[in-house]
């Protein structure tokens, strides 16, 4: 019997939510949680479940692979199988990155699923077999079947037909197929269908590239207007604006000229995704206020913008948030100020701040984007960006005394805000 290594997070693992997303990786003999869907319909074991919290994985991903490539060698899988995913972020990216690694690693198959608009699927789509889901759990009826389809044509080594035919998001490789008609009667048939407004399809997809060009830096940082913005969800107790937990379609902002910090107790978290406990002890954590009052009162920012910004990201779709980011962008412009800070928190929300810091920095102002999924901002096109602390408190780190904590915190910041004065 072949067998099979599966991987999920801490939730479909059936261990706990957001209070046990902090859970390095461990090893459970055997078939474990959301790994049922896929048992006795595979054409080989699962011999063991791999569950790792989604903090854990994307704030320890080297750490974590080594764990978890222990078990590859110990078991030597015929195939390894992760997710799916659907639209969760870091789970995601845990799925991807695994997936990625250990092909190339190890040479064995691998295969996730995700929602075609989670942020791994253009880190990993060219690396690992990814089956398109639907967007949320409700999905798993459909994605399992396709999932154990793929998953024993590569056990028993046959052939993979194309995307279409296997439900695969198309991984960039092209490859010859024979057709009754040539390239040139094929062509012609697609341009009669498109004249007459029939549907037809390109045999040949052209790439779209959403680059950005750089702004120009900050020339003289203590006479420039600073905004800062979110998509960490921090809004004042009560959220009076009724601002969404997650799929937000438009942002809010408060006013913050005459207040130094954000208190607890007058502002909380509403993102969910996350575990809001450090954010709502200590807003300033996702949302660091009280950094940049500082840097103001001591004359190193000119000022701050009258308002901050704020929306959610979590699974906002990318449309939404290339939306708001423009009319971020425009509000900015038209209010005179020179730069933007952005914080986000965890994968989708990284993806919505890296977007809407795109937005901002084509209209010409730098905007710096503090996040702890790296990667996500780098692929979505983000230019000035921030190593955050972690995915619950990007700019702060509760474990450290406070006075320790502040100074950890301003590192952060005074990265930010070098990068708003460099080329790039």
């Amino acid at each position: 019997m072949k067998k099979v290594i599966y991987y999920t997070n801490q939730f479909f693992g059936q261990i706990g939510g957001e209070d046990k997303a902090g859970i390095p990786p461990e090893i459970h003999e055997g078939v474990v949680g959301s790994a049922n869907a896929f048992n006795g319909k595979l054409e080989g074991e699962i011999v063991s479940t791999i569950i790792c919290g989604d903090n854990y994985y994307a704030e320890n991903m080297e750490k974590s692979k080594e764990v978890i490539f222990k078990e590859i060698e110990r078991i030597k899988p015929d195939i390894f199988i992760a997710g799916p995913a659907f639209n969760a972020g870091r789970f995601g990216i845990a799925c991807g990155d695994l997936c990625a690694a250990i092909k190339e690693t190890f040479g064995i198959p691998t295969l996730t699923g995700l929602y075609i608009e989670n942020p791994a699927v253009d880190l990993y789509r060219d690396k690992t077999y990814i089956v398109e889901t639907g967007k949320s759990a409700a999905g798993i009826r459909k994605a399992v079947p396709l999932m154990v389809n793929l998953a024993n044509k590569l056990l028993n080594g046959e052939e993979i037909g194309s995307p279409k035919e296997e439900g695969y998001i198309p991984m960039g490789k092209r490859v010859n197929v024979f057709k009754e008609k040539n390239g040139a009667e094929r062509a012609l048939d697609m341009l009669i269908n498109k004249l007459k407004g029939e549907p037809f399809e390109s045999e040949i997809p052209i790439p779209s590239y959403n680059t950005v060009v750089p702004a120009e830096p900050i020339k003289d940082m203590k006479k420039a207007k600073i905004a800062i913005i979110t998509s960490g969800g921090i809004v004042p107790m009560g959220n009076p604006d009724h601002l969404p937990a997650a799929t937000a379609k438009f942002y809010k902002k408060y006013p913050i000229s005459d207040i130094d910090r954000l208190e607890k107790g007058d502002f909380e978290s509403v993102h969910a995704g996350y575990d809001p406990v450090y954010a709502n002890d200590n807003p300033n954590r996702v949302l660091p206020l009280d950094l940049l009052k500082k840097l103001e009162k001591s004359g190193e920012i000119g000022s701050l913008y009258e308002y901050y910004i704020v929306t959610t990201g979590n699974s906002t779709s990318v449309a939404d948030a290339t939306r708001m980011g423009e009319e971020i962008a425009k509000e900015l412009l038209d209010a005179g100020v020179n730069g933007a800070i952005i914080t986000s928190t965890w994968g989708t929300c990284t993806r919505c701040g890296a977007t809407i810091v795109k937005e901002i920095e084509r209209i010409g102002i730098p905007a710096a984007h503090i996040c702890t999924v790296t990667p996500i901002s780098k692929t979505v096109g983000a230019i000035r960006i921030i190593p955050a602390i972690a995915i619950p408190h990007p700019v702060g780190d509760p474990t450290l005394p406070e006075d320790k904590e502040e100074e950890a915190r301003m590192k952060i910041i005074n990265k930010a805000i070098i990068s708003l004065q460099e080329e790039f």
